[in-house]
């Protein structure tokens, strides 16, 4: 989305104006522009502020403050790793620092290709297979530092059959 087209801008301003007699509809615009283009830039808010009288710092703060919101576009592929404290003891750290470690980036960083985005998750109530790893909604339980090569591998080998 890097310039706003026209096209998008009225996409925006259409999303806002579904939650216009909404009491608080911060959350269901952000999340509405979220599903559609990935990200929530500045631009964007400074739309969303315009049309909802809420001021952009109102809307810049939650969007920082709820992980599932991003200001930055995200890969194709998003690799959600728990450090909930179940996932934590059972070494979700070290299967964190190996996805790291093979795809050349930092959690909260996507791959150059944009294929790949790393994200530390702090929960996502998958206790009982501990480890867990999500990737676009799909989760990997009982996740473990040898597998994570053939995971990313299995990715890679997707797109070049695509």
């Amino acid at each position: 989305m890097a310039k706003l087209n026209n096209s998008a801008v009225l996409k925006i301003v259409e999303i806002c104006g579904r939650y216009k007699n909404e009491k608080t509809p911060l959350m269901m615009i952000l999340s509405d522009i979220q599903n559609e283009y990935g990200y929530i830039p500045l631009e964007v808010q400074e739309i969303v502020s315009r049309e909802t009288g809420i001021s952009v710092a109102e809307i810049y703060g939650v969007v920082t403050f709820y992980s599932f919101f991003s200001l930055k576009p995200k890969g194709k592929y998003v690799i959600g790793c728990c450090l909930g404290t179940a996932c934590y003891v059972k070494n979700a750290q070290q299967v964190i620092d190996k996805f790291s470690e093979i795809l050349k980036i930092k959690p909260g960083e996507t791959t150059e290709d944009g294929m790949f985005t790393l994200d530390a998750l702090r929960c996502i109530g998958a206790c009982g297979i501990a480890p867990a790893v999500s990737i676009n909604g799909t989760v990997y339980p009982k996740m473990s530092v040898d597998k994570v090569a053939k995971i990313v591998d299995d990715y890679k080998a997707k797109e070049v059959a695509a």
